[in-house]
C-alpha cells in the first residue's frame, strides 16, 4: 500500500505516543477527509479499533451499538510501514547485497596525476576504527518489581508470552503493551522483541 502523506504522519504521530494511539488526528482532518486518511489504513491492518479508556481522556473514534467507545490504535504492520518494529529489521535484513559486478569500477591510478598517485600510495587507505562508548556509560534496566520489569521477564522465557498473557501480568491494554514493545524495551533498552505464530497460544513473544 502506497501510503499519501496525511496517512504518514498519522502513523508517525501513534508510534510517537506512549500509548500507541492514533487519535487524536490532525487538527485539519474532520468528517469526511478523516475518513479517506483513516479508513485504508484499517482496511490495510495498519491500524486498528479497541476499546477506548475514558477514564484516561482517550479520543473516540465511533461508538458501537452497545454505546462502548472506540478508539485507534496502530499495529505492527503499521510500524513496520513507517520502519519500526521486528517487521521492517526483517525486512532490511533480508535486502539482498549487491553483487561484485553491479558494484562502479575505481578509477585506475594511470588516470590520476602522477603527483595524486604517488601521494595516494604514500598515504595509503584510511582505517575506519570503531567508535567506542563513553567512559562509564552503562545500558538503562528496568527497575526490579515494575511491570515493565514482569513483563520483560515473560518475554525472556523459552515459551514467551502471548499478549493475552502480559494483559492478565500488567493490568495493560493491549496497545500500551505494543508501545512499550517499540518503545521503553527497543529504543531505550535496546531489546528486540520477535514474534512466532503458535497453533495453540496464538502470536508469541519473545526477546530475540
Amino acid at each position: 500500500m502506497k501510503l499519501t502523506d496525511t496517512q504518514l504522519i498519522v502513523l508517525n504521530k501513534a508510534a510517537q505516543r506512549s500509548t500507541m494511539l492514533a487519535l487524536p488526528l490532525p487538527p485539519n482532518l474532520k468528517g469526511g477527509a478523516a475518513n479517506k486518511v483513516v479508513i485504508p489504513l484499517i482496511q490495510k491492518g495498519l491500524l486498528e479499533e479497541i476499546d477506548a479508556d475514558t477514564r484516561t481522556g482517550e479520543t473516540i473514534w465511533r461508538e458501537r451499538r452497545a454505546g462502548q467507545g472506540v478508539t485507534l490504535a496502530i499495529t505492527e504492520a503499521g510500524l513496520a510501514a513507517i520502519g519500526i518494529g521486528p517487521e521492517s529489521d526483517k525486512k532490511s535484513k533480508a535486502t539482498p547485497k549487491p553483487a561484485a559486478s553491479q558494484t562502479p569500477a575505481k578509477a585506475p591510478k594511470a588516470a590520476m596525476g602522477a603527483k595524486k598517485a604517488k601521494a595516494a600510495d604514500a598515504v595509503g587507505p584510511v582505517k575506519k576504527t570503531a567508535r567506542t562508548a563513553p567512559v562509564g556509560a552503562t545500558t538503562p534496566t528496568p527497575r526490579e518489581g515494575t511491570k515493565q520489569a514482569a513483563m520483560i521477564a515473560m518475554l525472556q522465557r523459552k515459551t514467551g508470552a502471548t499478549i493475552v498473557e502480559i494483559i492478565e501480568a500488567t493490568g495493560w491494554q493491549q496497545h500500551t503493551i505494543r508501545g512499550a514493545f517499540a518503545g521503553a524495551l527497543k529504543k531505550k533498552l535496546g531489546l528486540n522483541v520477535v514474534s512466532e505464530k503458535d497453533e495453540k497460544r496464538g502470536r508469541v513473544y519473545r526477546i530475540g
